[in-house]
């Protein structure tokens, strides 16, 4: 997990929800911030969209929170 990266916003609730469950299961990733537009910027050029949460893989973005959640329970 060490290349994956999570891109979230601080107030998106959907977010929280990854990160505290993340939290919880001491799960470390790379957490990118869109409210830099660089990071933005990279959300989109990764994934395809500026929607977020975004967990991406390094080969393939993962989009909706409890989708990622599923994820990384595996």
């Amino acid at each position: 997990m060490k290349d994956y990266r999570l891109f979230y916003l601080p107030q998106c609730p959907y977010c929280k929800k990854v990160r505290d469950f993340m939290a919880e299961k001491g799960i470390e990733l790379k957490l990118e911030d869109i409210t830099d537009p660089k990071v933005e910027e990279e959300l989109v050029k990764l994934g395809g969209k500026a929607q977020v949460p975004m967990l991406y893989t390094g080969n393939k973005a993962i989009y909706e929170s409890d989708d990622i959640i599923e994820f990384l329970k595996n």
